[in-house]
């Protein structure tokens, strides 16, 4: 049976404003291109999620009528059938999370989001009880997760589900908030909206405790999608021109930035124990395609400055409630 916590409200001001520094010396690591790679079924884009310790790839393809089904790259390089939940009646159906025993979580559409796993051909839908909302993102060696949903409070808020306990939070003054992985020390890692709208990413320590925001410099709103069991952490930003970059953090202060060549869209969105990335980016023509990578340590890659991330304590109140906001459909 799976028990459901009281909500933990990390909602707590931070003593001072996190100091936006410039890195003293060069990276220790950078991100180096192995490969790219299509899933054969996608015709508009290819959008990998996650990478396992296996290195079995999850993700999400749009078809030629616009349809979303999850996918798995698995280790020899072939691919599955395009995977759509029985009960999707949206056409989408997205894979986010993957382990080592190839079972697969994620979410589709049907009057709201729901979540499922998947382990060879069966689908097993899943909702947060008690929530009007829920979405499947991260999923570790142990079959604990992480996601979002909405419960009765209205505010989304992140989920994880450990041991077969449900635990939801929220980050401080954060309207909403996603868990985008969990690893095997059970530290989450995603990104929130602030109160004036502006995405930020964070991480949940073990102990509860939240340290935010992630936020690289230049960055105009952060997305979280991954860690690993380092708690390397990796996702993307937009710049104010325009541009969005991929990014890897290594806390408690290193910002690694990663772009592919001639794109002005990079997105990094898993990363596993060995250092292998997943991400994607997009084409001149539009056409949005996976990549491989690998962080290298030792290698001075192009390191950028950013915020240093405070630690929230665990288990503070609010100082004040908060505005209920629309919940949104995470990122990919």
């Amino acid at each position: 049976m799976i028990k459901k916590n009281s909500i933990v409200y990390c909602l707590i001001a931070l003593m001072a404003l996190p100091a936006l520094k410039v890195l003293a010396g060069p990276a220790s690591f950078s991100v180096e291109l192995i490969n790219t790679f299509d899933d054969p079924d996608a015709v508009f884009s290819t959008q990998p999620q996650k990478i396992s310790d296996r290195g079995a790839v999850v993700g999400v393809l749009i078809d030629g009528s616009g349809l979303s089904h999850g996918f798995v790259r698995f280790l020899n390089g072939h691919y599955s059938p395009p995977l759509t939940d029985p009960n999707d009646t949206a056409g989408v159906t997205q894979g986010r999370g993957i382990n080592d025993s190839f079972r697969i979580c994620g979410n589709y559409t049907s009057d709201t989001s729901h979540g499922f796993f998947a382990q060879g051909a069966g689908f097993h839908d899943f909702d947060v009880p008690g929530s009007s909302f829920t979405v499947l993102l991260g999923l570790n060696n142990a079959n604990d997760f992480s996601g979002s949903d909405v419960p009765a409070s209205g505010v989304q808020s992140g989920v994880l589900g450990i041991g077969g306990v449900i635990t939801e939070f929220t980050v401080a003054d954060a309207t909403n908030t996603l868990a985008y992985q969990i690893n095997s020390s059970n530290q989450a890692a995603g990104y929130y909206i602030d109160l004036n709208g502006i995405t930020h990413g964070y991480y949940r320590d073990s102990d509860g405790s939240i340290v935010a925001p992630i936020d690289p410099a230049g960055s105009t709103g952060t997305i979280v999608f991954g860690n690993n069991d380092s708690n390397y952490i990796v996702g993307r930003y937009p710049d104010a021109s325009g541009i969005t970059h991929g990014f890897v953090f290594i806390p408690p202060a290193t910002y690694i930035t990663f772009d592919f060549p001639g794109s002005t869209f990079t997105s990094l969105n898993g990363i596993n124990a060995a250092g292998s990335i997943v991400g994607r980016y997009l084409d001149a023509s539009g056409i949005e395609h996976g990549l491989l990578a690998k962080l290298v340590p030792g290698a001075a890659g192009p390191g950028l400055g950013g915020t240093i991330p405070q630690r929230q304590p665990a288990q503070a109140r609010s100082a004040r409630p908060l505005p209920l906001r629309p919940m949104v459909e995470p990122a990919l």
